[in-house]
Order: C-alpha cells, then structure tokens, then sequence
C-alpha cells in the first residue's frame, strides 16, 4: 500500500540514512517461508493472456468492460525486510462483454525498479522521485483506468488490455504525491482523496482531481510525526482527514524495514473535519480513542449537524511484527462525529473480523443503507487473510448475512456494480475474486447482491492462484 517509501525518504534525508539500512537488512535473515511470499502468498512468476476461460453459469450481458484488481507480487522477491505492502505492484484484469469472458491478463506494473531487476520495459511518463512502485488500487478516475499507490509515486494509466501503460501527474498538474483512495463525489464527477508523502512527514494534502481528469486543489494540511493516512471520507459537507497513531519511524527505517511505520503511542488520535473547499484553519479536529483505520465504508452529515462514518477499525496496527498488516481486529464501527463538541462517538456494528468494507458507491457521501464486506479469522494468522466469508450488512435493520465460500477458499474484496444507473440502491451485482486454495485455481465470482445467499450468477474459472491483493473495480468499457 506504499510506493518505494525509503527511496522516497533517503532522497531527502541523505544517502547516509540509505546506507544503513542496506547494511541492517543484509544482517537480516532471509525467510525461505516469508508468509507474504509463499503459500497462498507465493507471487506468480510469468505474464498470462488467456482467452479460452471456462464460465459456469450466465455472465450478465449488461456487464461490458473490465473487472481490474491490483497487489504486490514482487519481480525478484527478497524476504529481508519484505513487507507486503512494498512488492511490485502487478494488475490482472478480466474482460466481459456479450455475456462472454473474452480474456484474462495479468501485466507487472512497468516500473523503473522492475525494469532494473530484469523485467519488462519501464513505462514512460514522468516520475516522482526515484521510487516508482504502484501497487495498491486500481480504478476509473475521469473515465480511465488508473493504478495508484500512496506516499509517492505518480498513477499509471492503462487501457483495458492492459498494453499501454504511462506515468501521469494527471498532465502537469499534479505537484505531490498521490493517493491509493480517492473517492469519486457521484453529484460532481470530481475524486477527493487525503494524500500523505513519505518524503514530507509535516504535511498531508487534500487533492482534487476533476471529472476531466484534472487537479483543481491540493491543499496542504499541517501534522506532526508523518502519519499514515490510507483512505478518507466525504459528505455533502466535509472531507473526513484520519490522523491516527501509525506513524513514520525513523529506528524502524535505518533497521532495514522497507515499510517504516509504526504504532506511535504518543501520536494524539483524531479525525478532522475539512470543509470541502475551506482552508487547513477550518479544519475541525475531533479527539478518538486510540485506534486505526484502513477503510472506511462511508460517510454522511445528519441533519443535527452531526457526521455518521463507518469503518473498519483496529486495536493497534503494526505494534509486533513488520512483515504485514497485525493487531486486533475490531470489526465494522459506526463513528458520530459531532464538530460542535469536538468529539467521537464509537458504535460497533458488528464485531466480526473484517476488512474491505464497500458500499453502493453512487451514494458515497450520503445516507445509505447497504454494504459489503470480507471476514477476517478471529485471530491474527501470519498471512492476514484466512477467512472464507463475505458478509453483507443492512445498515437500517441492524441486519447481517454470511456467504461461505467453503473451506480452503478465499474470497477478496467484493465490490457493487448497479444493473443500471437509476437502479434502486443495492439492486446490481457483486463481484470479487475467490482463490481455492486446495486447487491453486482463482474465480471471478459474480453474484446478485440483492440475493446474497443465492446460487452465483456467473464464475468465471481461472486455471492458477491469483495471490491475495488489495483492491479491484469493475471499470466499464
């Protein structure tokens, strides 16, 4: 979920911090059976296109375009320090139209790094600093597919064969780093997102990328210790800014980490309220409990006044081991946010272990009813997924439902595609990955989101292990 964030760090600080650490990690021992980097973990080793793909029941003839889904999987993978968020970012794509799945590729991302070990060709475009990685997100930001990390690299574009790949800081416009989450604002087409740069740890910026595909805002907002923001929220009002206590660490970096944040237990937890074209000095910052937060479903104002979010929240993250994500899962959480007291309200919803909450995206920003999720073991396993259920919430009943996937298999985040535009909320598809674990085999997985528990749609059968990932969309043609 990060570019080459020591890359990005020793550009400013010096090339002695670098120095350091190489030497720290080469002290290292390397890991044969590294958990994100063997078993169901192990990168894939070659590039695929395979269009003969076995489709069990009816793929919908309304879906034409791409479902993408991106993670790392590193070129040449090393365990010394390896952190999962850190590997070569790769991107697998899955083309429907007509009913008919007419190909599956999966392309490394076209960095200079990959390009360095012996890999591809480094893509063109222009580059931000020296490290180039992106792994974390992939979706359609005015209208093109775009691949994104957080911290520092710019975005890649692609087509949907996955053939052209570029570089961009959206034509000039961009002037920092990026981010793995914006969120479309359905009324304006615009992408809101809260970026951080792993080079500039006093400063996180809110950037505004229009529907045409260009920044109209990057405000900076002041903080302290370099915090990790992965994900925002909107409203109609605000953009929700988390400042939680994982934060930039100087002894976990000159150790030889590649990812170098930590639980920082004198960093303040709070989340901010940025009215959405005010200045850094409007920002209303709310005092929460200790916690932290990948994801968040979404977020809405209450007529009182009040901001409702909901999230998936953490005991602590990244207090142990610095191999990948750990800490106590808490489950999906509703926050009310009240700017008048300057103060968090936390509600659990549900406390199952989960992850990858998704709404209906057409209503990001506002009330909603619906949201989808991926269970998570009950207790920390070494490779973070473990699990074999989604779970849909109604958020109005106070209502869940578990699918099982069955043993052995595992599903990914799911994510809602409407039947149509003007659909009623929640009346469309799901569609995620599922890796068998047994068969070393993965499935795009199609199912009708208003019968959950129901037979699947469609399946689309792919003939190897897609490695677990971060997330996927499905980005129409």
């Amino acid at each position: 979920m990060a570019t080459s964030v020591k890359e990005a760090i020793v550009g400013t600080v010096g090339k002695g911090i670098g120095l350091v650490a190489d030497f720290n990690r080469g002290r290292m021992k390397a890991e044969l059976d590294h958990p994100f980097l063997s078993g169901i973990h192990r990168p894939m080793e070659e590039e695929l296109t395979l269009t003969e793909l076995d489709v069990e029941g009816q793929i919908p003839a309304a879906l034409d375009g791409s479902y993408m889904r991106t993670g790392p999987n590193p070129f040449a993978p090393d365990p010394a320090g390896y952190h999962w968020f850190t590997g070569d970012g790769m991107v697998h794509a899955i083309r429907l139209q007509g009913g008919k799945a007419l190909a599956y590729r999966n392309r490394w991302v076209r960095s200079r790094s990959v390009a360095a070990l012996g890999g591809p060709e480094a893509a063109p475009g222009p580059r931000r600093g020296q490290g180039d990685n992106v792994n974390t997100n992939v979706a359609a930001v005015a209208g093109r597919p775009l691949v994104m990390v957080e911290a520092g690299s710019y975005p890649v574009r692609l087509d949907h064969e996955l053939g052209a790949q570029e570089y961009t800081n959206f034509d000039g416009s961009l002037d920092g780093a990026f981010s793995a989450h914006p969120h479309l604002d359905p009324a304006t087409g615009e992408n809101h997102a809260i970026v951080y740069d792993a080079s500039n740890p006093n400063e996180l910026r809110h950037v505004v990328v229009d529907a045409a595909g260009k920044v109209r805002r990057e405000l900076a907002i002041p903080v302290i210790n370099g915090p990790s923001v992965h994900d925002c929220a909107l409203t109609a009002r605000y953009v929700l800014v988390f400042d939680l206590p994982v934060t930039f660490s100087m002894k976990a970096l000159l150790g030889g980490f590649r990812f170098p944040y930590r639980w920082n237990r004198e960093h303040c937890a709070r989340v901010g309220l940025l009215p959405r074209e005010g200045s850094a000095d409007d920002i209303v910052w709310c005092d929460v409990d200790p916690c932290y937060v990948f994801h968040v479903s979404n977020a809405f104002d209450r007529e009182d006044g009040a901001v409702v979010v909901d999230v998936c929240a953490y005991e602590t993250m990244f207090d142990g081991g610095m191999k990948g994500p750990n800490g106590k899962n808490l489950g999906l959480e509703r926050w009310t946010i009240d700017p008048a007291a300057g103060t968090v309200e936390r509600r659990t919803i549900d406390a199952t272990p989960q992850e990858f909450p998704r709404p209906d995206e057409r209503l990001f920003g506002l009330p909603y009813r619906h949201a989808w999720s991926v269970a998570l073991p009950e207790s920390e396993v070494a490779g973070f997924m473990g699990a074999s259920c989604l779970i849909a919430h109604d958020l109005v009943a106070g209502t869940r439902t578990v699918r099982d996937f069955g043993k052995g298999r595992l599903p990914g985040e799911f994510v809602f595609v409407p039947r149509a535009e003007d659909a009623p909320e929640s009346e469309g598809w799901l569609m995620g990955l599922v890796i068998d674990g047994t068969t070393e085999t993965t499935e795009l997985v199609i199912l009708d989101a208003q019968d959950f528990s129901g037979p699947a749609v469609a399946t689309v059968h792919l003939p190897h292990r897609i490695p677990p990932g971060f997330h996927g969309n499905w980005i129409p043609a």
